[in-house]
């Protein structure tokens, strides 16, 4: 079976408003389940590749302090 979760998600999030986004995010990340975690990794790849040099530089450095020892 071809399944192309990244086609599947846009298809999914197509004209979603930002508190529906928002409510995806929270429920994926609420109930922990490792099966969600694919979808989160497309909703980053899309704001990634939409982000300029100044917002990809904002995002590694709060992913930085994210992931900073004792957090």
């Amino acid at each position: 079976m071809d399944f192309q979760i990244r086609d599947a998600i846009s298809a999914n999030m197509t004209d979603n408003k930002a508190q529906d986004i928002r409510g995806v995010v929270d429920d994926a990340i609420q109930r922990g389940e490792e099966h969600l975690l694919p979808g989160l990794g497309v909703f980053f790849e899309k704001l990634w590749q939409r982000a300029d040099d100044q917002e990809k530089m904002k995002i590694t450095g709060e992913l930085e302090q994210a992931f900073a020892a004792g957090q």
